[in-house]
């Protein structure tokens, strides 16, 4: 059937497929179908960036891959007719004029709680803020946002050439794109350019190959010298971390580990399942095997197809009685008090988990990873180097199951470390948001400079 006609040519098999996999999760099938609709030259963007969001989730991938296929991208994008469009202005402004693109402005969403630290904390003499809504819903931290800028537009309903127009007559010195092929993307108004420079930030940690979008920020843990040719933004470096977490409104507690009173090593995982492939199931079976009665509590949202998937490969492991799955709690705090019940977090790899490491770290959970070999792959190297954790930084699978081999075995240095990871957390990069918010603002103005 492969070969046929019918399946290469036709989209609403492929589209359909690529649906029907993803409720699935086999990221194996969705993959598949997405790159039939490729090569049958009959796709969308929306097929594009979705493409290569699944591929940050595959090991194969080269950064030179993500390169090419952003270039590939780019170079498939609609450009509108000039004539159509309001022409960028080239007037100075009173203030610098920043605009945020976004369309996950709302309860929950992990992107809030990184935006909410540089919006809290700007020099209103200096910058005019604007955010730009591209989301149906809007909810009362959608409001809350709203009351944090100068002014809010939602163009989530508006095509391409009436949102272009709408923005371009807002003047912005810089619009940051907070999606890249994320979300309910709107990388087109990028391609057709709607700001005098554009920033791609926080959303998508990969190259998004839009000539138009002038910068990515990132840090210099995330992103090498060598490795600037395979984005084809300018990498804006801030000095220390590329995120920086503004914490939550409860007053912190340390916790004792749980290992003193159960006598045996809890780990958890807390991040998205569509990140927990089967190198990373095999890695994490083999701790589990090697350390004596050791447990692994996972929770996310509730996906039933996900969760069968992974019981099915632990059950392959010979190791499912000692993993217990959780449902995802509504409520914040409920959720954050289940990481006192958690000794070490384990990362996914190659696709590292952000929000969830921040959030066991704000708890006083040592997180371990594994070293990346691109951005989005990185980032908890970036996190644990910035929290002075780099012992807990992998070289490779062996090496992730061995440094959690060593502690169990010498419960004093677990111990030490996990005092260490509460003390040093509010102190460190990772939550400083008065000095991360300074380092921002001046990368900001040096480009507008």
């Amino acid at each position: 059937l492969e070969s046929t006609s019918l399946l290469h040519n036709h989209r609403a098999i492929h589209v359909a497929m690529t649906m029907v996999n993803r409720r699935l999760n086999n990221y194996q099938g969705m993959i598949f179908h997405l790159e039939r609709l490729i090569k049958s030259k009959n796709f969308t963007t929306a097929d594009l960036c979705s493409y290569g969001y699944w591929r940050c989730f595959d090991k194969s991938w080269k950064q030179s891959d993500f390169f090419n296929l952003g270039k590939f991208l780019d170079d498939n994008l609609k450009e509108y007719p000039q004539d159509q469009l309001i022409e960028i202005s080239n007037k100075k402004n009173s203030k610098i004029r920043i605009g945020f693109l976004s369309a996950d402005i709302r309860g929950g969403h992990s992107i809030t709680y990184f935006l909410k630290t540089i919006l809290s904390k700007y020099d209103k003499e200096k910058f005019e803020i604007f955010l730009f809504l591209n989301q149906i819903k809007e909810d009362q931290t959608t409001n809350e946002f709203r009351s944090l800028v100068k002014k809010s537009i939602n163009v989530g309903k508006l095509d391409n050439i009436k949102a272009l127009n709408t923005i371009r007559e807002f003047n912005l010195d810089i619009m940051i794109d907070l999606m890249g092929y994320t979300s309910m993307q709107r990388i087109e108004l990028f391609k057709n350019r709607i700001a005098k420079k554009q920033i791609l930030w926080m959303g998508y940690c990969n190259t998004s190959g839009i000539k138009n979008m002038d910068y990515l920020i990132s840090d210099p843990n995330l992103i090498f010298n060598e490795e600037q040719k395979f984005y084809t933004e300018k990498i804006i470096f801030l000095p220390e971390i590329w995120n920086c977490h503004c914490g939550f409104d409860f007053e912190r507690e340390e916790h004792k580990p749980p290992l003193i009173k159960n006598d045996y090593f809890t780990f958890g995982s807390f991040n998205n399942f569509d990140k927990v492939n089967s190198d990373v199931i095999k890695v994490w079976s083999d701790i589990l095997k090697k350390i004596k009665n050791s447990k692994l509590v996972l929770k996310t949202a509730k996906d039933i197809h996900a969760t069968t998937r992974i019981k099915k490969i632990f059950h392959e492991k010979d190791v499912l009685d000692s993993v217990k799955f959780l449902n995802r709690e509504d409520k914040l705090e409920d959720h954050l008090n289940l990481y006192k019940n958690i000794d070490i977090c384990l990362d996914t790899f190659p696709y590292n988990g952000v929000t969830t490491t921040f959030e066991a770290i704000w708890m006083g959970v040592p997180v371990i990873t594994m070293a990346g070999y691109n951005f989005n792959s990185r980032c908890g190297e970036s996190i644990n180097k910035n929290l002075n954790m780099e012992q807990l930084i992998a070289k490779d699978k062996e090496d992730y199951v061995q440094k959690m081999i060593n502690l169990a075995n010498n419960h004093d240095t677990y111990i030490n470390l996990r005092k260490s990871v509460f003390l040093g957390a509010i102190k460190s990069p990772l939550f400083n948001s008065q000095d991360y918010s300074k380092s921002f603002f001046e990368a900001i103005e040096g480009i507008v400079k």
